[in-house]
């Protein structure tokens, strides 16, 4: 595995890939590596013939009360877990190269941008389309592999390569759970051992949904009522909003259509965490 830093020189390695007619596969990462990321390093090796993994811990998609400075940062040990994946390329840059001092241009993400996440973390959607654009620009790659966990992160990613015409295929990978349920994530470090176990509630408020959405009920914001009352009677957790979203559009849902297919989303505090999960229902 090589480690590369700069970005002109991550460009140029990819270009002559692409001339050499190999397919690219990327993997966009802050670091912290866990058995999420692995599991989309494990999707890109099986479908491309090199697999770039990208670690950088964007600044401008945190928000200045938000733990940019507290972020974690083991880059000896995710050097290692990308190594033991099969990584073939890890572009490590600093951020005054991805960012260098006159730097002036973002990507507006318009009105997906600002629902949900978007109106808890003003403009960090914005800071997540101009990354990914610019790391798109500098790895070249034919498929790029995200999780399904960002789940309306993953739709405006989607929306860029379908309004900027970017010739890249997107790969969505299934969410990665321990054992409780619990999402995986690398802020789930933060949590105590009494937090861990109370922020299985929201893996408990999907299962609840799914009974829901199985025994025909079509209320879906009564079921979303009935997931946040779960959630806010657990010690030590809040909700932020629950809600199901039409999956096409990603646009809040009333009435679960026969055959048609919604997504519940999730977003809580336990402690001083905020976590957020989700999940794919069909009616």
């Amino acid at each position: 595995m090589q480690i590369i830093t700069e970005p002109c020189q991550m460009q140029a390695i990819a270009e002559k890939l692409r001339l050499n007619r190999q397919l690219i596969g990327v993997v966009m990462t802050m670091g912290a590596l866990h058995e999420g990321h692995l599991s989309l390093v494990k999707l890109a090796r099986q479908s491309a013939g090199t697999v770039i993994l990208t670690i950088f811990v964007n600044p401008s998609q945190f928000g200045l009360d938000e733990d940019l400075h507290q972020y974690p940062r083991p880059f000896e040990q995710d050097v290692a877990l990308a190594k033991a994946a099969g990584v073939d390329y890890l572009f490590a840059p600093e951020t005054e190269s991805i960012y260098p001092k006159n730097h002036q241009t973002t990507l507006e993400c318009g009105a997906l941008g600002k629902r949900l996440e978007g109106e808890r973390r003003p403009g960090h959607f914005n800071g997540v389309a101009t990354i990914v654009t610019k790391l798109f620009h500098i790895t070249k790659p034919h498929r790029a592999i995200f999780g399904e966990k960002d789940a309306q992160q993953l739709a405006i990613i989607r929306q860029i390569v379908t309004d900027l015409d970017l010739d890249i295929t997107i790969v969505a990978a299934p969410i990665v759970r321990e054992e409780s349920g619990l999402a995986v994530s690398s802020r789930n470090i933060y949590l105590s051992n009494q937090e861990r176990s109370a922020a299985t509630i929201l893996y408990q408020g999907i299962c609840h949904a799914e009974k829901c959405i199985a025994g025909k009920m079509k209320n879906l914001p009564a079921i979303a009522a009935e997931i946040e009352q779960m959630i806010g009677s657990t010690p030590g957790c809040r909700p932020d909003y629950v809600v199901f979203v039409d999956e096409e559009r990603f646009l809040p849902a009333d009435t679960a259509e026969e055959e048609k297919e919604y997504r519940l989303l999730l977003a809580a505090w336990c402690g001083t965490v905020r976590l957020i999960d989700n999940s794919k229902f069909r009616a």
